[in-house]
């Protein structure tokens, strides 16, 4: 099911018009000015490579951050699909919901410098 705040999309000037492409769940943080586009892996499997260019693509003239995770429902299910899942994006487990898997190592390799 569908549920849209037009307000906000208008807003935000947010390419809603291809919903096959849309995350299965699409936060907005307006006081960090935060898209978090979260697929469910249990519905279209993780955040691929290819997802995340579409995505990336799609919102490339909005203007906004966007921060890519796909949501596991256990590390045991993280790991068949671990070769599935991009890089630069992070990764949630549902049985441990307290710690993200953040898959974009040079954020923090370049903070060594």
């Amino acid at each position: 099911m569908l549920k849209v705040n037009e307000k906000l999309i208008a807003e935000l000037h947010f390419p809603i018009t291809q919903h096959d492409k849309l995350s299965d769940i699409v936060f907005y943080d307006r006081t960090k000015h935060v898209l978090f586009l979260i697929e469910a892996v249990t519905s279209h499997g993780p955040m691929s490579p290819k997802r995340l260019h579409e995505l990336t693509e799609l919102l490339s003239k909005s203007g906004i951050k966007q921060i890519f995770i796909s949501a596991f429902p256990s590390k045991k299910e993280f790991k068949k699909y671990f070769d599935e899942t991009a890089w630069e994006t992070e990764v949630w487990l549902a049985d441990e919901p307290d710690h993200m898997i953040h898959l974009n190592g040079p954020k923090f390799l370049f903070v060594l410098n």
